[in-house]
């Protein structure tokens, strides 16, 4: 009980950093460039999240660059679902022949294309629509003080998604089969619970891609999808055969992705870049 009263006392004071952030610069400034080793990044300066890593330590997802350039290659072709600002998808696209970035927060993409355009980068396309399982609209979550955590509307409305008091927006949703119809290598997907529905909505990539890197958080297959471990595996499981989990160092035959996950998920347990893998 008191670790979650400590929990929201924590996200709450961040909230209220932002707010005094936000209005300390004024109504008219909406981002902030900083200069890193990987590019230059305009960051909103009331996001405590990427925008905050990126501010204070001029990076942001170091290890998660150096994972995905271990895939790829010169000719690979890479397919970002939830890019935010760019400062993964930019540093990868030096290194690869091809990046497709699907970003539905409007916000954050106004961010992404301008960073794209700041560092000259010529082989990025963005797609404006949130990943699903359907063509259509879905209610979305525009979070301030962490906006890389926006998200479909969840179906379990948690204080956790909802204590900076954001704005609610209609977004489009397309599946990823119709929305990118090149073959990509590598998929790299955070999307803030809206995986399920995002790999629903692309059995050709999976049967095509080599990788698939991905987040898995527990409350938001309980919370935002609704779903269970096994529903979460029924559209990746017969397309991979191993499973990397970066924070337990351990790797996963597909006769063992179940019971290995349910174990993390009962333990409450997360990883931010799961990969699963074709070894054949």
């Amino acid at each position: 009980m008191l670790k979650k009263v400590y929990s929201k006392l924590l996200i709450f004071l961040a909230s209220v950093k932002s707010r005094v952030i936000k209005k300390l610069l004024g109504g008219r400034v909406d981002a902030l460039l900083v200069r890193t080793a990987r590019g230059d990044f305009l960051v909103d300066p009331a996001d405590l999240g990427v925008g905050g890593m990126v501010t204070k330590s001029g990076g942001y997802g170091d290890h998660e660059i150096a994972r995905i350039e271990s895939l790829t290659d010169k000719s690979s072709n890479v397919l970002f679902v939830g890019g935010h600002i760019g400062t993964i998808a930019i540093p990868i696209a030096e290194t690869v022949h091809k990046v497709t970035v699907v970003e539905p927060n409007p916000k954050t993409h106004r961010l992404l294309k301008t960073n794209i355009a700041i560092n000259g980068t010529d082989n990025i396309r963005t797609v404006t629509v949130a990943a699903s399982d359907q063509k259509g609209e879905i209610e979305f979550v525009l979070n301030t003080t962490n906006s890389g955590g926006s998200k479909r509307m969840p179906i379990i409305k948690d204080y956790m998604y909802f204590y900076d008091n954001p704005e609610i927006t209609s977004v489009p949703c397309d599946r990823l089969d119709d929305l990118v119809p090149e073959p990509v290598d590598l998929i790299v997907m955070d999307i803030e619970g809206s995986e399920y529905f995002a790999l629903k909505g692309m059995p050709r990539h999976l049967s095509e891609t080599q990788h698939l890197i991905i987040e898995f958080l527990p409350h938001h297959l309980r919370n935002v999808a609704a779903i269970t471990v096994a529903e979460f595996l029924k559209p990746i499981e017969n397309e991979f055969d191993q499973l990397f989990i970066p924070s337990r160092q351990m790797t996963v035959r597909r006769e063992e992705f179940q019971k290995v996950l349910e174990e993390m998920y009962e333990a409450d347990m997360c990883d931010e870049a799961m990969v699963f893998s074709k070894t054949r």
